[in-house]
């Protein structure tokens, strides 16, 4: 994976973006959760795409995200002629690229109960993405419970034990890897960052999940960053330059 920091002084950034294979846009590793998800399951499936990374939070950031997408919003796909500006979408067409992976479990049950709670996922939580954004580079423990967030807490906490207990014979959410892993992979950092405390085979289930290979790159690659986004050290909600 080839990573391109966006100088928008430079044009030979954006016809980089555009070379043949996929690129992947994508805000600031601390930050953006939305990024978080296509970026997993690509390096997790060892599906090769070059990387364009868009800090968040300046003055020209919506500029930025603009010469990729019209939404104004990260992640991004590019395949060729084709724009994917949709953290699912871009997910679902992996899937179909590249079937011979099975980004979705092959069972018809689990691949539709997959396919279910990522849509859950991407649709709700509202209170927990608004109380507790991510930032892997902080320790707020106790912060954010309100009693909406504990409620999705809660509900994610169910999700978890009906995958786990119904597929989960390999350690993860259908056995083996999959999308819906890498939905769940920035509630796992927002869980350590805020010190949710889980029942034990939860707890062992984020451990696995932060300890996978695509999973720890990210989380170290998040911890290296230096760049500060103030909306989101403030705690506010996410803004608008990123899918959630």
């Amino acid at each position: 994976m080839h990573t391109i920091e966006l100088d928008p002084t430079l044009s030979q950034t954006l016809a980089a973006a555009r070379e043949p294979g996929l690129t992947l846009i994508i805000g600031n590793k601390n930050y953006s959760s939305w990024s978080m998800r296509p970026w997993v399951a690509m390096t997790a499936f060892a599906i090769p795409f070059h990387e364009v990374r868009v800090l968040l939070d300046q003055p020209d950031t919506a500029n930025n995200i603009a010469r990729y997408s019209a939404s104004g919003r990260v992640p991004v796909l590019l395949a060729g002629d084709i724009t994917i500006w949709d953290s699912l979408a871009i997910c679902e067409y992996l899937a179909e690229q590249f079937p011979d992976k099975h980004l979705w479990p092959q069972d018809v049950a689990a691949r539709a109960l997959a396919r279910s709670v990522c849509a859950e996922m991407h649709a709700g939580f509202a209170s927990l993405r608004t109380t507790m954004p991510m930032n892997v580079r902080a320790h707020l423990p106790g912060k954010g419970r309100t009693p909406d967030t504990q409620a999705d807490i809660g509900r994610i906490s169910e999700i978890w034990e009906e995958c786990l207990s119904r597929f989960g014979h390999n350690g993860f959410l259908f056995g083996d890897f999959s999308i819906a892993d890498a939905f769940f992979a920035p509630v796992v950092t927002r869980f350590q960052t805020y010190g949710v405390v889980l029942p034990p085979a939860l707890s062992a289930y984020c451990e696995r999940m932060r300890n996978h290979p695509a999973v720890a790159r990210w989380i170290e690659e998040a911890l290296a960053e230096t760049e500060v986004a103030g909306k989101h050290e403030d705690e506010t909600p996410g803004d608008e330059t990123h899918d959630e």
